[in-house]
């Protein structure tokens, strides 16, 4: 008798130690089989670009979402070039030496996304020196009102806080404050690699009043900006379409999907719930990555880049609920904070997630790693780190 109690004992200790190395609904799935989707910063070594295949191999439903970096950088390109095409030569060249002259707000030299713009940049306006990195130009040329002109990056800059902050707009408005009393007229056009840092450069107090400047993100608040004639362009990363994509993954590995379900379900084709996204996305196989691509914007089609608008092709479902921890690299980002988070909480219901948000500082790992825990009461994670060579960190608290 004392045998088969102590055996039933043992056997509802078994179980309940299972469950609760599961998610929240009673799953026995350990956090290291669990899905894991990084998103919006990939997981790569921030001096050589290369992709962190040990972290995005971590498991079979490990996946990356984001955007085509590369060829954002080469949109963003074509839509100063296109806009140089029709400028007026002579009041665009405000000091006229023939030369123009531009200054260049640089996101994060570690960063992937903020290579890939200022590459896209500096190749299209000929300074491509084949490096990234600050100061590291050529003389270059373009066609400007039909004439062929010199086109010199007078300066780029790492717009870093004194928090030791990436991408701060902060640092933007400091830097356009400088750039504009030392070089004077001889700004003829200001660049960003983000919208936060070039609605920083317009917030100083002497801007070169009528100077084009370029962002990329397509935030609320540059939409607006272009719409009054403040910010001449812009980028879209279609936002809705990664973050959709995001949860989409989350959901689809989540239902059991496997092989190239998990990337077309709700994506390319419809899932099983009736939703797919509207906008193009494309896999990469190689680095395990959903990417949605990006349309240049400007005042000739600003107003369909206008916020408040959702994926229409993304409905309510009747999925089963499902837990999901998802950290953000810093509170304070503009683009995650406007676009990014809001459209995350938006569709999440859809799809029956539930979000649980962690928002870091931008500086420190800690911020957000610190945070990371809990994790057998989630059914999967979704993960914006603070440094791109960061995945690790977060990997090897799933082991447990």
């Amino acid at each position: 008798m004392k045998k088969v109690v102590i055996s039933a004992i043992a056997g509802a200790l078994s179980a309940f130690t299972l469950m609760s190395c599961g998610g929240g609904n009673g799953s026995k799935v350990l956090n290291k089989d669990k899905p894991l989707v990084f998103f919006n910063r990939q997981p790569s070594d921030p001096v050589t670009g290369n992709i962190d295949s040990a972290s995005m191999s971590w498991n079979d439903k490990t996946y990356y979402v984001g955007f085509d970096a590369a060829g954002g950088g080469q949109v963003q390109g074509k839509l100063i070039t296109d806009f140089l095409k029709t400028a007026d030569a002579a009041k665009l060249d405000r000091n006229g030496d023939g030369t123009i002259g531009y200054v260049l707000c640089i996101g994060d030299v570690g960063h992937n996304d903020s290579k890939a713009r200022t590459e896209g940049i500096r190749r299209a306006l000929g300074t491509w020196d084949n490096s990234t990195d600050p100061g590291k130009v050529k003389d270059g040329s373009a066609n400007v009102g039909g004439k062929n002109m010199k086109v010199v990056e007078l300066e780029g800059k790492a717009m870093t806080g004194l928090d030791g902050s990436t991408w701060n707009a902060n640092a933007a408005t400091e830097a356009m404050g400088s750039w504009a009393t030392k070089f004077s007229d001889a700004i003829d056009m200001v660049i960003s690699n983000n919208d936060g840092m070039a609605m920083g450069c317009l917030q100083a107090s002497n801007y070169p009043a009528g100077v084009p400047i370029f962002g990329y993100d397509a935030n609320a608040d540059a939409i607006e900006a272009i719409g009054a004639g403040k910010l001449t362009g812009t980028v879209s990363q279609n936002v809705d379409a990664q973050a959709t994509a995001t949860l989409q993954v989350l959901r689809n590995l989540l239902d059991g999907l496997s092989g190239e379900d998990v990337i077309k379900k709700g994506i390319t084709e419809p899932d099983q719930y009736g939703n797919k996204i509207s906008a193009e996305v494309e896999y990469r196989p190689a680095d395990k990555a959903l990417l949605a691509h990006n349309t240049g914007v400007n005042s000739a089609n600003w107003q369909n880049y206008k916020a408040g608008t959702r994926d229409a092709g993304v409905k309510q479902s009747n999925a089963a609920s499902k837990k999901v921890l998802l950290t953000i690299y810093n509170s304070a980002d503009n683009f995650l904070s406007s676009s990014y988070l809001p459209a995350l909480r938006a569709y999440a219901p859809l799809l029956g997630l539930e979000l649980t948000v962690v928002q870091g500082d931008g500086q420190n790992e800690s911020s957000c790693l610190d945070r990371f825990t809990n994790l057998g009461n989630f059914d999967a994670f979704a993960i914006n780190m603070v440094k791109t060579n960061s995945g690790r960190d977060y990997t090897d608290k799933l082991k447990y």
